[in-house]
């Protein structure tokens, strides 16, 4: 089990929350959850409620449409569910572990929690997530 230190720092790595400062890092940091899965593990499939942005700190996954085909593949320092973050909407898609993997997971209530006791985080998540949505989309043009 990792440290909270380890843990935002970690998360300083990962795109979305790279930049906030430490002390909204800890505070994120503390309400993170381990989950560990197994190579060829379904992480989750259409339909499935939506309630947590996960964080790839080990591993490869691969993600499918709802017809299987391959619409990319994500790995140390990515993340994906974080549609989960700003909505309540049931997964659109399949994550499955390519290799065996560990994330470090936020949960909506959690990142809520967050957010009514520093509502600053919700400003410096929102710019952050508002300046990689032009790269992602242009990811997804390229079918990367």
């Amino acid at each position: 089990m990792k440290s909270l230190i380890e843990k935002a720092f970690f998360l300083k790595k990962v795109k979305i929350f790279s930049d906030l400062d430490l002390e909204l890092l800890l505070a994120i940091a503390e309400k993170l959850h381990e989950d560990d899965y197994d190579a060829g593990e379904k992480i989750f499939t259409p339909g499935q409620v939506a309630n947590r942005i996960y964080l790839i700190e080990k591993g490869v996954v691969q993600l499918f449409d709802p017809f299987l085909q391959l619409q990319g593949e994500l790995s140390v320092g990515d993340y994906f569910g974080d549609e989960s973050l700003f909505n309540e909407q049931a997964r659109g898609y399949i994550a499955i572990c390519k290799s065996d993997a560990l994330f470090l997971t936020l949960s909506r209530s959690h990142l809520l929690s967050i957010i009514s006791e520093c509502p600053s985080v919700a400003v410096s998540l929102l710019q952050s997530y508002a300046s990689l949505l032009p790269c992602r989309h242009k990811k997804q043009e390229q079918g990367v």
